[in-house]
């Protein structure tokens, strides 16, 4: 029998509120793969409409970890990076792929930076200089506009302008890395993804319908999904797909709910059909 693909997830924690390592996890699990969690922080609660929340700097224990991991000698079929606390966890996150990877293991990038044309409020340009280093060790880079205009140092207002074909060529650093860029809307009603594969060069764009209220998650979710279809196998852009589909169900499942944005995207009982198309059900 063929041995469960493991991915290293580099991620933070947060207690409540769907995002990161809560989301994370159960997708990989029920795509069938071993998700073997490194968290950067835990949080009480995420950022994004909660306020006073605990949080606990997880830097060292990551060097300790990322430590323990190399003498074991473990290899992982993916690494899988996200949010990142501050510059010295994004360098360590740089060293320890370019030491354990090997020519199958599949990186891939989610520079988590800022949304709708603003960074978070934790992030530097220190902070946003060290994630570009970060993902120039990527097979796969997932950012969204605000991540790509910080990877390409140009304004948001002229990436968002530019036709989405030619962004994902720009970040693909010559065809050196596959790009899957999110939030692209090519017309009302619709969102999804600009492609580019670095197999062949080919840029593709999937869109299905957008359900018209924003949740918060969702971007963890895509990611999520693409990384467990692309470890699995799928096409990028089958993965990108499977990916924009599978956050569209959730969120038609969330929105009449009128859950409090903050709460994030209910995905857990559609958990299922992850696993069904992956043929384990």
């Amino acid at each position: 029998m063929k041995r469960t693909p493991t991915v290293a997830a580099i991620h933070d924690l947060s207690g409540f509120g769907r995002c990161s390592l809560t989301i994370v996890m159960p997708v990989l699990s029920a795509m069938g793969l071993q998700c073997c969690p490194l968290p950067t922080a835990y949080l009480s609660t995420h950022t994004g409409g909660f306020t006073g929340n605990t949080f606990v700097d997880l830097t060292d224990a990551m060097a300790g970890a990322m430590d323990h991991w190399r003498s074991l000698g473990l290899r992982f079929s993916s690494i899988y990076t996200g949010f990142m606390g501050n510059p010295r966890q994004m360098a360590l996150s740089a060293d320890f792929i370019r030491d354990v990877r090997t020519p199958a293991t599949l990186v891939v990038v989610d520079p988590v930076m800022g949304d709708h044309g603003k960074l978070y409020r934790t992030y530097t340009a220190e902070m946003c200089r060290a994630m570009a280093l970060l993902a120039d060790a990527a097979d796969v880079v997932v950012p969204n506009y605000t991540e790509a205009a910080q990877l390409l140092s140009l304004p948001y207002e002229a990436v968002t302008a530019a036709a989405p074909e030619d962004t994902v060529r720009r970040l693909s650093r010559e065809g050196s890395r596959s790009v899957v860029l999110t939030g692209v809307s090519l017309r009302p009603g619709q969102i999804g993804a600009a492609c580019f594969d670095r197999r062949d060069g080919s840029v593709s764009l999937v869109q299905t319908v957008f359900v018209g209220r924003a949740f918060h998650g969702t971007g963890d979710l895509f990611a999520s999904v693409l990384t467990g279809a692309l470890v699995r196998g799928d096409s990028l852009e089958g993965a990108a797909r499977q990916a924009a589909e599978f956050v569209r169900l959730c969120a038609q499942r969330t929105a009449p709910q009128d859950l409090p944005a903050r709460e994030g995207i209910d995905f857990e009982p559609l958990l299922g059909l992850l696993a069904k198309e992956a043929g384990l059900v």
